[in-house]
């Protein structure tokens, strides 16, 4: 399977949609690829699960709000960004809430108001035609089979000066390493960023980026970008 994966001619990037990307790594269920450009590393497009498959791992998914582990796990974002909205009540959009939303209530306790949207589990298109003032994604980005189409989409909601607050684990630094990294090995993980893909992004989209923890990402908007 893999000298048949090695024959595989590179897929374009999916979040910059470079061409130069190359083989980064390649396991006994799928191979992988590295954009030069943003440095975005992502499995091979054929191995993209259909969505009633990916569906079927979600509903695995033991999301509760009451669980005070997984409180805990969230706040791992919803503190720091908490400190950064301030006190007035802001509006936000959590993206990818998944089946048992839970971030959405530390933030209200904060005082802001905050919708849940889920493409599986909450598909409120009308959530989409709005704009926030910020907008939370948790362990959701590595998820995405496209992520310049949702990353787009961020950049259409969010308000000037709005927060994007994600949680995602980075990508280790090496192929060697990566290799030996237990977050690629969940089928529905495909999209693996690496903090310079961060950097990347703020720098083309005007914002301001913090790199809080290995797993928490918090961007500032500072400008009006049309990607045309």
């Amino acid at each position: 399977m893999s000298d048949c994966f090695q024959q595989l001619l590179p897929d374009p990037c999916p979040l910059c949609f470079s061409m130069a990307t190359t083989h980064y790594h390649t396991d006994k269920i799928r191979q992988y690829w590295h954009c030069p450009v943003c440095q975005l590393v992502f499995a091979s497009r054929q191995s993209l699960l259909a969505n009633d498959a990916e569906l079927a791992i979600y509903q695995q998914h033991q999301n509760d709000p009451a669980d005070s582990g997984y409180r805990q796990f969230l706040n791992k974002l919803a503190a720091p960004l908490l400190n950064r909205l301030g006190s007035t009540p802001l509006t936000g959009l959590d993206f990818g809430a998944g089946p048992g939303p839970t971030l959405y209530l530390l933030l209200e306790q904060g005082g802001h108001q905050v919708s849940n949207y889920d493409p599986y589990f909450a598909p409120d298109a009308q959530l989409l035609q709005q704009s926030y003032d910020f907008i939370c994604s948790t362990e959701a980005i590595e998820h995405f089979y496209q992520p310049a189409s949702e990353w787009k989409l961020w950049l259409d909601l969010l308000k000037n000066d709005g927060w994007l607050g994600l949680m995602t684990r980075l990508r280790p630094e090496t192929p060697a390493d990566f290799a030996k990294w237990h977050y690629k090995n969940d089928p529905t993980h495909v999209s693996f960023f690496h903090a310079d893909t961060f950097l990347w992004l703020a720098a083309r989209d005007g914002f301001t980026v913090e790199i809080i923890r290995p797993d928490v990402v918090i961007f500032q908007r500072k400008t009006t970008t049309n990607l045309g």
